[in-house]
């Protein structure tokens, strides 16, 4: 499929872009690795008159450690980049993991993290050819008033299926957004929308330009299941942390991706950890209550019974990987 015409800048500085992408109209794409854009653009699911490439940009290409071990990352570092960097490799295993599991190592050799956390929600209605579309009515995606995968209802169930944004929400990352008039910071978990149509808080013309990490001594765990490693989109993902000792758990966070419109978190499953520990009885009680969290699920690219079972499987085993996990020096203290 061919490209539809667009006209493409080469911006020479941050600011310079987020000139650009203010455009009236919203009619200009920022792009950095291209990995998603470029297939909307030949599905014709994104159109701009103007595609901006930032993937050059100094600004965004940052990454630093802060003296109390937190990190600042550019959003334009690549996903190879930072699935081998020793710093996130040796303190942040689970966002290594949820890195790594992105694509194949071609697509992570140009795909950037801010845009695999801005990624769309997709569903097999909407990702396909334009040709392929015309052949029924439109959806909510696609300027209509149907979703093809609940047909009751009266908005957007696609999916989120940003992988990496399972395991930095359990960090409790926050990002930096800028736009030509000035630049805001946000939580991770304020960003998301349970919303298949408008997915993210992102703003017209604004841009992620960085993600802070703070430090933490949290054992961590990240699960992707898919068809083919790889190459697939997950089915199901999990990313858990828990701070405390088996039995005198502190605080838990876990988030489910793929699952419905945005990286869902798990807040019941949570309170049942904080308040039994790492014990066999509360994982089970904790993977068995994941269902009450998830609300209304579809069926798309599996059948919602499946994807039920999936999250209170990856419940157990993220927590018991978690439970078999050394306690960092000071809490084993």
């Amino acid at each position: 499929m061919q490209l539809p015409p667009f006209e493409y800048i080469r911006p020479t500085s941050l600011g310079h872009a987020l000139e650009l992408l203010a455009a009236p109209g919203g009619r200009a794409a920022a792009l950095a690795g291209g990995t998603d854009l470029v297939i909307a653009m030949r599905q014709r699911l994104s159109t701009p008159a103007v595609v901006v490439g930032i993937g050059a940009l100094p600004e965004l290409k940052s990454f630093e450690v802060a003296e109390d071990g937190g990190l600042r990352i550019g959003a334009g570092c690549t996903l190879t980049f930072l699935a081998e960097h020793p710093v996130v490799r040796e303190r942040h295993p689970s966002l290594a993991a949820a890195i790594r599991s992105v694509g194949s190592r071609h697509v992570r050799n140009t795909a950037t993290l801010g845009g695999n956390l801005n990624l769309p929600t997709r569903c097999w209605y909407t990702n396909q050819s334009e040709d392929w579309r015309r052949a029924r009515p439109p959806c909510f995606k696609t300027n209509g008033d149907i979703c093809y995968v609940i047909r009751s209802a009266k908005e957007c169930f696609a999916l989120n299926s940003a992988d990496s944004a399972t395991a930095l929400l359990t960090l409790g990352a926050r990002l930096t957004i800028a736009s030509a008039s000035g630049s805001r910071e946000l939580p991770l978990a304020e960003f998301y929308r349970n919303d298949g149509l408008a997915p993210t808080t992102l703003g017209p013309g604004e841009l992620v330009t960085a993600v802070h990490v703070p430090a933490h001594r949290d054992r961590t765990a990240f699960i992707k299941i898919a068809p083919r490693t790889g190459l697939d989109y997950g089915l199901a993902t999990i990313a858990a942390a828990v701070t405390g000792s088996n039995r005198k758990v502190t605080s838990v966070r876990l988030v489910v991706g793929s699952i419905v419109s945005w990286p869902a978190p798990l807040p019941g499953p949570a309170r049942i950890i904080e308040e039994g520990g790492l014990t066999g009885e509360a994982i089970e009680a904790a993977a068995e209550a994941a269902r009450g969290d998830l609300g209304e699920v579809t069926n798309l690219y599996s059948s919602s019974g499946y994807k039920r079972r999936l999250v209170r499987a990856l419940v157990r085993r993220a927590l018991e990987d978690i439970r078999r996990q050394k306690l960092p020096a000071r809490e084993a203290a």
